[in-house]
């Protein structure tokens, strides 16, 4: 199994968090099968685009609420970080646990 769970929502409340935003949050580690995605499918195009990451971040967004960490921005960078057999993926990840909203 490549993901912990393969969801179809954000159960997590909006944060807000802007590009800018995100940027300032440390890149990290995290393994692909602590994962739940929030989204169930993808494009194909997207997955096997080399330059698919150049208009957006370089790593995956990641929520942790309750526990849980949830694949928010991501999921084709986490799918070929699998099909090249890497058990981990270099995200971003916002902890909602731990701020109960916005951190800054």
């Amino acid at each position: 199994m490549i993901f912990k769970r393969v969801g179809d929502d954000r159960p997590y409340p909006d944060h807000g968090f802007s590009q800018r935003e995100w940027a300032s949050v440390a890149p990290q580690q995290v393994r692909l099968d602590q994962l739940v995605t929030t989204k169930s499918t993808l494009n194909l195009d997207a997955l096997l685009e080399e330059d698919s990451t150049f208009y957006g971040d370089l790593f995956a967004h990641v929520v942790l609420w309750r526990g849980e960490l949830y694949l928010e921005d991501g999921l084709h960078r986490a799918l070929r970080s699998a099909l090249q057999q890497r058990s981990t993926v270099h995200a971003r990840v916002l902890d909602l646990d731990q701020s109960h909203g916005r951190v800054g």
